[in-house]
């Protein structure tokens, strides 16, 4: 898949492991830099569905058009379809067979 970034900022501290162990600790940042490898190597959205252990769902709510993976309890990546357009089922729902690009958002609780 391909992946882009919501900042420039986001997409240095993504890229670079120094910065992302300074920002985000040792261990986040080893499970980051797996999920982006994940990410990266999958073909469309569904095959990191298809990941058991990445907990990959559509938010809801007020994040209602945006998707997270496992990282450590309680945080997530958090992420978006970017493939303009943005391939939807004919109920209306995101086709995770057709999403190709995504944005990342950034890292949060999303239980807060």
């Amino acid at each position: 898949m391909v992946i882009l970034f919501k900042t420039a900022k986001l997409e240095k501290e993504f890229n670079e492991s120094k910065q992302m162990v300074k920002r985000h600790g040792p261990h986040r940042a080893k499970l980051l830099q797996k999920r982006l490898f994940e990410l990266r190597a999958a073909t469309v959205m569904e095959d990191i569905f298809r990941l058991p252990q990445a907990r990959c769902h559509e938010l809801h709510g007020n994040r209602k058009g945006t998707l997270s993976v496992d990282l450590d309890h309680p945080f997530r990546l958090i992420f978006e379809p970017a493939d303009e357009p943005i391939p939807t089922k004919p109920d209306g729902g995101l086709d995770w067979t057709k999403v190709t690009t995504i944005r990342i958002l950034g890292i949060e609780d999303t239980h807060e």
